[in-house]
């Protein structure tokens, strides 16, 4: 992806810095569960989130470092700032679509962290029911940046990725774990067309961005969840055929779609 795309993306809240929070954390969805049900507010802005983790200390953490850290991780994770799109549609989708909510936090942090964007081939390339160790995603990571990790950092990081994908319901078990099939929802599905879409993905196109492969459903099932989403006012999903069209009014607004006319 060239850089000015990437400036783009990021307007909206993709980040494509080299590291990312699952050096030292997963995704990280209890937390996130627990600090959206403690604000209950759509609108709050990043402050508010900082308070609730910091002064009152809303996820229970023993020190006030660890708030510190823990604010941090969330906020290279999920933005923490509804000026940011990709979080505020997730805040959108999270508070209609309970079911969707482990799927919505790794769309959101996928966007977001380079590590986990990294091994998301590894993990769909595993067959359904095939078994994945630690060390297996270990020798990926090592394999494609050779020497730049220690083994500590590579241990760490491995487990904190197979945690994340296990969350989101991509692999089954604690040690040894099972590649199972990810269970997608119409929000979740619904957040995939917004990712590929701000990505300047268009029509039938959408339901096949690096975004749906993550969730382990073929087109012919994802259509009618989206179809299902947009009877709800979700989203807007018109076909004729093969002929397709999105469009999300209400989390879109008018000076974001300049910036997509921009880009288109």
């Amino acid at each position: 992806m060239k850089r000015a795309q990437q400036t783009r993306l990021e307007r909206f809240g993709f980040s494509f810095r080299r590291g990312g929070a699952h050096i030292s954390r997963t995704m990280m969805l209890d937390e996130l569960t627990a600090l959206l049900a403690f604000v209950g507010d759509p609108a709050a802005d990043r402050s508010v989130y900082a308070y609730a983790i910091k002064a009152e200390n809303c996820l229970g953490k023993r020190s006030f470092k660890t708030r510190q850290l823990t604010y941090g991780h969330l906020v290279d994770l999920y933005a923490l700032a509804p000026s940011r799109l990709l979080f505020r549609a997730l805040v959108y989708f999270w508070e209609r679509d309970v079911a969707g909510r482990p799927l919505l936090a790794l769309l959101c942090a996928y966007a977001r962290d380079a590590h986990l964007r990294a091994t998301a081939p590894f993990i769909r390339e595993i067959p359904e029911g095939a078994g994945i160790t630690r060390p297996d995603l270990e020798e990926f990571i090592e394999a494609r940046e050779s020497g730049r990790f220690s083994k500590a950092t590579l241990r760490s990081m491995a487990a904190n990725i197979n945690s994340t994908w296990t969350k989101s319901g991509h692999l089954l078990g604690r040690v040894k774990k099972v590649r199972t099939r990810a269970l997608p929802t119409p929000g979740s599905v619904s957040y995939v067309l917004l990712l590929g879409y701000l990505s300047g993905i268009r029509g039938k196109a959408l339901f096949q961005s690096e975004y749906a492969k993550l969730l382990d459903c073929a087109f012919e099932e994802a259509i009618p969840l989206a179809e299902a989403a947009s009877r709800k006012g979700w989203i807007v999903f018109k076909r004729i055929g093969d002929v397709m069209e999105v469009q999300f009014p209400n989390l879109i607004k008018p000076e974001e779609m300049e910036w997509l006319r921009e880009q288109d």
